[in-house]
């Protein structure tokens, strides 16, 4: 006889995670920028990856319009989905990235996936960042390989794991690091990894178009070239999907092997299109001061009120808490002053030590900014933090 009871478990493990705080649910949020609809409210937005504000440009959207004929290829890229728009937008994107070409997949998350899962194998040993995102952490599990973290920007614990292991060794860690906002080591990380003929791959997705010469990406800030750049085109670019940049041969590699890729549907020609549109605006500059001045200013304005910000000198601007639920209650609190702002909480980050992700935009207004402040100011003097 089968019991009733079977998936009691489920409902266990819910109020397990509501009582803990890690409790989460899907909130209906319509974007409109640097503000956004929440319960028949217009919010300030300090949510979003949205760095540069181009998922609202004029240009982009009505180039994205002008190109939509068909919703979707309906297939993978090697049956009947390669259309040329993908083509014409690898080739901007390996140029863009001053590398020999580049492989766009349908997100970030599936592009970590593919590579790694592509590149590894059981004989490998990949070295990870403890601190790296969730979409290379699952792609390390899933590649077979035996896996080292490394702590967090720690190049002499890296040499210290990669002395004890002998075969295929990989390298992965991030450009700017996607919660606590800081940049990555990458020429320690480079310097460790040629010792061992490590191959190094970084996950640049908030630093591209953002930092460097020209804006392409973190590496060519700090002066380093690494194998392999990984990216995502849905945080500054403002569009959707993901990509890797590499050489010819890493390319024509992933193609065959990455199932990641194989397997599943190709990224919709007018998406290609929205992204080969942003691009150019990307690269003129002026959006990146814009986003240095409101960053500067928010980040400065926010330790005024004697609020840690964890390690970020970036757009990305944690603010430590620490216990769950009291990050919770401080964003339902900023939630009802208008300001809408995340609870980081386990396992994004360790526990205790939860945060408030704030990601300021180009797009924000001072006049939002200052309104932001006051509103972090009251909530906060109301649930006894401040």
């Amino acid at each position: 006889m089968g019991s009733n009871d079977k998936t009691a478990f489920v409902k266990d493990r819910i109020e397990f995670l509501k009582k803990n705080g890690l409790y989460r649910s899907l909130r209906t949020v319509t974007g409109r920028g640097p503000t956004a609809i929440i319960d028949d409210r217009q919010v300030i937005n300090l949510c979003s990856n949205d760095y540069l504000g181009l998922s609202v440009n004029k240009q982009v959207i009505e180039n994205t319009i002008s190109s939509l004929y068909q919703v979707s290829q309906c297939s993978s890229r090697l049956i009947a989905g390669n259309h040329p728009k993908i083509s014409e937008l690898e080739d901007l994107l390996a140029s863009h990235r001053r590398t020999e070409s580049a492989l766009v997949y349908p997100t970030g998350y599936t592009a970590n996936w593919g590579v790694l899962t592509a590149l590894a194998d059981q004989r490998s040993t990949i070295y990870s960042d403890e601190l790296n995102h969730a979409s290379i952490v699952d792609a390390c599990r899933l590649s077979r390989a035996t896996i080292a973290i490394f702590r967090h920007n720690d190049t002499k614990h890296l040499e210290e794991l990669m002395k004890r292991d002998q075969g295929k060794k990989i390298v992965v860690t991030e450009g700017i690091f996607s919660m606590e906002g800081d940049t990555g080591k990458l020429l320690e990380v480079q310097r460790e990894a040629n010792k061992y003929d490590a191959i190094t791959i970084v996950d640049d997705a908030h630093g591209d178009f953002i930092l460097g010469p020209d804006f392409s990406g973190t590496p060519a800030k700090l002066g380093v070239n690494f194998d392999i750049h990984i990216s995502s085109m849905s945080k500054a670019l403002g569009c959707f999907g993901g990509y890797v940049s590499s050489t010819s041969s890493m390319k024509e590699l992933l193609i065959n092997n990455s199932r990641q890729f194989i397997y599943t549907s190709a990224l919709p020609d007018h998406l290609c299109s929205a992204a080969i549109s942003a691009v150019p605006i990307a690269k003129r500059g002026n959006l990146q001061k814009r986003l240095q001045s409101n960053s500067l200013y928010f980040s400065s304005a926010i330790k005024k009120l004697g609020f840690e910000i964890v390690s970020s000198s970036s757009h990305i601007i944690p603010i430590r808490i620490g216990k769950e639920t009291e990050a919770l209650d401080y964003s339902s609190e900023l939630l009802r002053e208008g300001i809408f702002v995340q609870a980081i909480r386990y396992p994004t980050v360790k526990k205790g030590q939860a945060l408030l992700r704030v990601s300021v935009s180009s797009a924000h207004e001072r006049e939002h900014l200052d309104y932001a402040v006051a509103a972090f100011e009251r909530a906060g003097q109301r649930i006894g933090i401040l």
